[in-house]
Parts: structure tokens; sequence; C-alpha cells
């Protein structure tokens, strides 16, 4: 395509973000706004215009899905392959670049890559190891992972002193855990970036070859970027500064995860002389529903204005009911869906339903199933997280690293070989103490002789069984896993939805060596599933992001869930709940449905709910306003039915995690904390007794 070919169609603000190609931009892309168009024709400009080579052009997003995506498009208006391309997502561009130059840093190039779920079980390992209670095993890794993503090593944060929200026990799990993936080789997710940071920044020369190599950068979601991701391309854009920035803060929605809104607000800063363009026309909503969610958005303070509007003309009305109880909230959302899909114009794969937490998705599948409406919970547990697919994961790492001791302590046993518990706790022992990986623990056992004979015969056999597997190394990947299950007879005794996953992922396999594979395993999350066949789809407002579909309900908007209790005491948490509720609604194309409840079960007690702050915000004009059960007048906004009195905050004596100490039972640690009054109740688990649920007035319980 040529330059002027490449304008067609194209509106004057992305027509002027395409032709700006010397020096840094940013695009504010509002949400539906196109800026996925912008960023190909873009790319197709620097290619074919400006001659850039496609393995000059550094371009990176957050999901493989979005990646690919870009390729596609990117093909179709070049007709090149894309062969030596860098089109993907921070980690993919990271492990590529580490792959060849991380023995720079002491790691060397066949490291392995933790998933969320490997880097859980490393942690609960070494939770057990110091004796710290295990349950709190996926705070200690979020805590983990913010630290990375703020560039803290455990070295930094074990000095900090008060800094970082220091907490000792933290420090010994981070230095225990960083220690055992050097042992093994292994980086988790966090890793990929702040290396690659830590090496650009140690080693000048291998920064001045990778910012001489992209002499241009595009980011997309730049507001999800997190410190670690925002250091990065400023590094390799120190240079030129030829860098392409796009994003929408009022979309920055991944706090938890480290990611930083100030990015896309200091941009201008940390790029002097940036050209910004704002893309305000939408092509995915009717005009009532970027209203009613422009309204919301606008009352975020310190945001880059922006007020979207559509040619698509006003459409239909916002429908907002409230109604008794969550029961009956599901009734409505399941008898509309039902109404919606009868009239022929859309299939259920045009509609979802969003909500604020997981456990809000019970009353709305068991509503559909009893209708028979085909449904799917986007966002559980993923094909690479079933067991079997993990087990055999795990064999293929063993191949290319014996030192992987997470991967080890998942296969020991599996299937049944006679290798227990006792067995494996002398071979941690030994490993321990020796500071060896596992593999090479179990060696040294078999070498010295110093356990039972019989344990020796198992140890053996299983050595002789990884030092076999080690030969398949230079197999392509689905012949590696064919001969696994021989060897192993793993497959004896499956179930036939099991059978028909391992040959899923033997197809996936197919042609590619063993370690890509294993890198484009380790690299899928859950926000590259695809959405298939005709069935609703349920997933939560963060899961979302990203997606669009004709029709949108959004349930349970209401105080201590939209915006969530949490949030309640911070600014910023209520800043990102206004913009979380935002992205909600503007995934809706044609109609949206707001809906929530006076009652609902929240932490295994029904509560009196409050409508949610944020509708108060939205004008009546804009929608169909409908209570089936009673709400409180507010004077003096013009909405009726909206609650102007005091949030609703959920806040409990004992947060979950916190250490109690029981009279009879001894201590435990606080899993949850529900019901409100004198009728607070409290779920401890004690080590040795199990999960107890107690009423608060009568358990005297000593906080620790």
């Amino acid at each position: 395509m040529s330059k002027e070919e490449l304008q067609n169609g194209l509106n004057p603000q992305q027509r002027e973000a395409l032709l700006h190609t010397e020096g840094p931009l940013l695009v504010l892309a509002g949400a539906g706004s196109g800026k996925t168009r912008v960023i190909t024709h873009k790319y197709a400009l620097l290619t074919k215009e400006k001659k850039i080579p496609p393995s000059s052009i550094l371009t990176v997003t957050f999901t493989n899905k979005a990646a690919n995506e870009m390729k596609e498009r990117i093909c179709a208006l070049t007709s090149d392959e894309l062969r030596d391309c860098w089109i993907g997502t921070f980690h993919s561009q990271c492990n590529r670049i580490l792959r060849r130059e991380i023995s720079a840093l002491g790691y060397r190039p066949e490291f392995v890559i933790y998933d969320e779920s490997d880097r859980h079980s490393l942690i609960r390992h070494i939770l057990r190891e110091l004796k710290i209670y295990e349950a709190l095993y996926k705070g200690v890794a979020s805590r983990i992972s913010a630290l990375k993503a703020s560039m803290v090593t455990p070295e930094e944060f074990l000095s900090s002193g008060d800094g970082f929200g220091f907490d000792e026990k933290l420090a010994k799990v981070y230095i225990r855990f960083q220690d055992e993936l050097r042992r093994c080789n292994a980086l988790d997710f966090d890793d990929l970036i702040m290396l690659t940071v830590r090496l650009f920044r140690e080693h000048p020369d291998v920064l001045r070859k990778y910012s001489e190599k992209f002499a241009y950068i595009l980011v997309d979601e730049f507001q999800d970027t997190n410190r670690a991701q925002y250091e990065l391309v400023k590094l390799l854009a120190s240079g030129h500064g030829n860098i392409f920035a796009v994003g929408d803060d009022d979309q920055s929605i991944y706090r938890f995860r480290g990611a930083e809104v100030r990015n896309i607000l200091n941009f201008e800063k940390d790029f002097p002389g940036v050209k910004v363009i704002k893309l305000e026309q939408n092509y995915r909503s009717t005009q009532n529903i970027l209203d009613v969610s422009g309204a919301v958005i606008s009352k975020n303070p310190e945001r880059k204005a922006k007020r979207l509007w559509t040619d698509r003309g006003r459409g239909e009305k916002v429908f907002f009911y409230w109604l008794p109880v969550e029961e009956d909230e599901a009734k409505y959302v399941v008898r509309t869906i039902k109404d919606i899909y009868l009239k022929g114009v859309y299939n259920y794969r045009d509609m979802a339903v969003l909500y604020r937490i997981n456990l809000q998705s019970r009353v709305i599948e068991e509503a559909l199933r009893r209708e028979g409406i085909p449904y799917r919970v986007v966002g559980g547990i993923s094909f690479y997280e079933r067991k079997e697919v993990k087990d055999i994961i795990a064999y293929l790492r063993l191949c290319v690293n014996h030192h992987d001791n997470v991967s080890l302590r998942r296969i020991i046993n599996t299937p049944h070989r006679g290798i227990g518990s006792a067995t494996l706790n002398k071979i941690e022992q030994e490993s321990k103490k020796r500071g060896i990986s596992l593999f090479e623990a179990i060696k040294r056992i078999c070498k010295t002789r110093s356990s039972s004979q019989t344990v020796i015969d198992k140890l053996e056999v299983f050595l002789k069984l990884i030092n076999g597997i080690s030969g398949l190394r230079d197999t392509p990947a689905s012949e590696a896993m064919k001969s696994v299950l021989e060897m192993t007879s793993y497959a004896e005794g499956l179930d036939e939805e099991r059978h028909q996953n391992l040959a899923e992922l033997m197809f996936s396999a197919e042609g590619m060596p063993i370690s890509e594979f294993l890198d484009r395993v380790s690299l899928v999350t859950k926000l590259d599933e695809s959405i298939e066949g005709d069935s609703i789809s349920l997933m939560t407002l963060h899961t979302a992001k990203g997606l669009e579909f004709p029709v949108v309900f959004i349930v349970g908007i209401e105080e201590g869930l939209i915006p969530y209790f949490k949030s309640a005491d911070s600014e910023e948490e209520l800043h990102e709940e206004r913009r979380l509720f935002y992205v909600g609604l503007t995934r809706a194309k044609d109609i949206l449905c707001l809906t929530g409840a006076s009652k609902r079960r929240i932490f295994s007690k029904r509560q009196e709910q409050e409508p949610s702050r944020f509708l108060k915000d939205i004008p009546r004009d804009y929608c169909h306003w409908v209570e089936k059960a009673k709400c409180k007048e507010v004077p003096g906004n013009g909405v009726k039915g909206i609650a102007k009195s005091k949030p609703v905050v959920y806040a409990f004596p004992y947060k979950t995690g916190c250490r109690v100490r029981h009279p009879k039972w001894g201590i435990g640690v606080v899993r949850d904390c529900y019901g409100k009054g004198d009728d607070l109740k409290v779920c401890v688990n004690f080590p040795g007794v199990g999960i107890k649920r107690l009423a608060l007035k009568f358990a005297h319980l000593e906080r620790i």
C-alpha cells in the first residue's frame, strides 16, 4: 500500500498520528477509537514508505492475542510475511533478548520460565520450609510481583527499612525465592522484564546494540505499563527518541499488578517535544452508551480530558434495574438474554455478563442452567493449567534442564513409582545442605548409598528415566511427548477427556522444537483465551478489558462491589474502581444493561446493599430507570433512587491473612470475615485442626 492508500478510511486525527514519524508521539486513544488500526497502518508506513526493515521496529503489547491480531492485519496491509519481526508481548520480547544475552548476568541461556502456577508452587514450598503459613502464598506472590514491577531486588527490599512496605518474613521469602530460581536456572514473568532492564543498565554495550537495532518503538496499551516496562522502553528509546505510545489513562485498571497510570501522565515530561494526539471518535458504541460512560469517568481527577463521540446515532437508552435480591437480578438478566435472542438479531455469543468478583457468577450460572442457555466462564482454568498438561510439560522441562526443581517435585512420583514424601524430604535436605539441585542430590544419594536399598533402587530407576528423556532434547516437541507417554506409562488409567487434552497438546506442538514450544506455553496467559462457540460469556470486569460485545450486562452495581469495599480507604484505588466501571461500560456496542440488588449474599451472609456511588453521576436522560425494590431519594441531583448516604464500608476487625490465637485451638490464620454488628463471624484455619467458623463475640480471639 502507498502512503496515500494507507490514509484511506482514517479520520483526521488518525491520519495525523500516522504521518508523524520523527520523534516521540503519544496518542490518547479513547475506548473503541481505532487504536489498533493506527498502529498497524503506522507499521506498514514505516516499512513501505520509510523502508525500515521489520527487524528494526520493536512493537510491544500485553497479550499474545493482541500481538497475533496485529501481525495478521499488518500482513494484510503489506503482503509481507514478517519473518524477522519483533511484534509481541513485553515478556516474549524480553525473553527473546535474554536468550541471546543473559549469560552476561550469570544465567545459562537454556533457562526455563515459570508461569503463575509454577511460581505459586515454589512459594508454597518455601513457606513450608520457613514454617510460615502456607495459606498466605497468593498474597506473598502478589507482593513479590509488585516489588519486581517496581525494580526492587531482594537486597534492596531487605535494606529498605520501612520503605516499600517492608516485612521481615516477606524479605526472607523473597530472598529464598530468587535464590531457588537462580539454582533452577529459572525466571518468572516479572524477572523477564526486570533482568532485561538490569542487563541494559549494567551493560551499556548491550543497550547500545539494541537501541541502535530498533530504529522505532511502538507501544500498545501504554497505560498498563509498570515501572519496569516503562524503564525498558525509555532505555531503548533514549538514543533516537522515536517512540510511538498508544494508550488511554481512563482504562488503566491493573494497579494491583504494578501498572502505573502516571506513566502515561508523565510521558510528556520524560520525552520533551512530544506530540500529543487525541482519538475521540468512537467506532464501537452508540452515543447514549458513550454519554453514560463519559459522565462516569469525567469525575476522576488527574486525567487527560476526552469526549468520545460517534456517528452511529443515539441508539437504545441504557437500562438500569434495581431488584430486591440477587436471585431476582439473575432471573431478570437471563429473561432479558432470552428475549433478545428470540428476536433473532443477536446470537448468544454476542452477549456478555460482567461482574466485579468471581463469586457473583454462581447465581447467574444457576439461572442460565435452569433455562438451558449455553454459557462459558472466561478466565477460569485455562488449558495449560490442567494437571495432565502441566505434568507432561514438566517432563519436557526436565528434558532440557535437569535442575528445574519445581518440575522435578511435580513428576518425581507421577505416575506413582513409590517415591514418597519421606524420600523427597531426604532429597530436599541433601539439596539444601550441599547447595545443589534436587536432581544432583538424587545422584549423590545413589552414589553414596546413603539410603535403604529399596529407596536407592527406586531413585536409580527415576534417574534412568530422566536421563532417557534427556536424549529427546533434539526431537520435535510432539514426538518427544509421545515418547514421554510411552516411557512413563502416564496415560494409563486416564479418562477420555484427559486423553483428548494430551492429544490436543501434541497437536499444538507439531513441528516445533522443544525449547520453542516450552517458551510459547510458558508465555500464554488467561488473557489469551479465545471466545468460541455460541454461548453467553461470563467474566470479571478485569477480564473484559480489550473485548467488545453488542449486548453487555453489568451486574452488582452496588457499594462494596462497584467500587469494591477494599478500595474505600484509598483515593487512588477508588479512582481505579471508577476506571474499571468505565471499562465495563465501554465494552457495549448496542445494548447496555446495569443491575443491582437490595440484598446479596456476600461473605456467606445475605446483606443489605446500597446502589453504587457511581450511579449518581449518570444523567437520567440517557437511561430507562426501573426500581423493583425501594431506593432512597437523592435531593438535588436529579436522579431518583440513588442514595446520597455515606458509602457502605465493610470494615472487619481482622484482615485476611492475619494471625490470631484461640484459647483451645492455638494459633491460626484468618481466611475470611463476614457479617456485621453482633453477627460478625470469622473463618480461621488452625494447623492440625482445620478450618473453624466462629462467632466473633464468643470466639475470644487474640490478635498476634
